[in-house]
């Protein structure tokens, strides 16, 4: 199998769909609306192997030293084959070259990031001021981070984890 990582492409969205849509039924990936998808396309990464989109993953930038991982995902099939430690790598590696210097995750997958250098958290990591900025942003994924009331369905069961890079 011949396996590249690339940045998406709008072309790509439906197949990041299908990916996320395989994870969503049993909360593992949240639902995301189709258009949010094609807003967030330059965030993405995608596996492709063959012409055929295996894997994907993103990059959402938080704050000046702070980025999320999200939405990484593998076809069942080709799951513990090394796909997503190299869609991590890549993102790792532009979030590098951002200047990004923590990166926070929410996931049901703590072996894996943890295998990865990250280490679970039980509270916010900013100060209260950019705290406070961060509650005038409209993404699900900040509020997530900040623990916000209303969003706590979205989290129940998740591990919130943070890697220094």
């Amino acid at each position: 199998m011949t396996l590249i990582i690339r940045a998406a492409r709008t072309t790509d969205v439906r197949a990041v769909r299908d990916l996320i849509d395989l994870y969503t039924p049993d909360g593992r990936l949240l639902e995301k609306n189709t258009v949010t998808l094609y807003e967030d396309v330059q965030e993405f990464v995608v596996a492709e192997s063959d012409g055929v989109i295996v894997g994907c993953g993103a990059l959402h930038v938080i704050w000046e030293d702070l980025a999320e991982i999200r939405t990484v995902a593998v076809i069942p099939e080709l799951k513990s084959q090394g796909i997503g430690s190299q869609i991590l790598e890549v993102l790792t590696r532009r979030a590098i070259e951002m200047g990004i210097g923590r990166l926070f995750c929410l996931t049901f997958e703590t072996a894996f990031f943890g295998h990865h250098g990250f280490v679970k958290i039980d509270s916010t990591p900013v100060d209260p001021s950019t705290f406070s900025e961060l509650l005038l942003s409209g993404d699900e994924g900040v509020a997530e981070f900040l623990e916000l009331e209303r969003v706590k369905p979205n989290t129940l069961g998740n591990t919130r984890m943070i890697k220094t890079l």
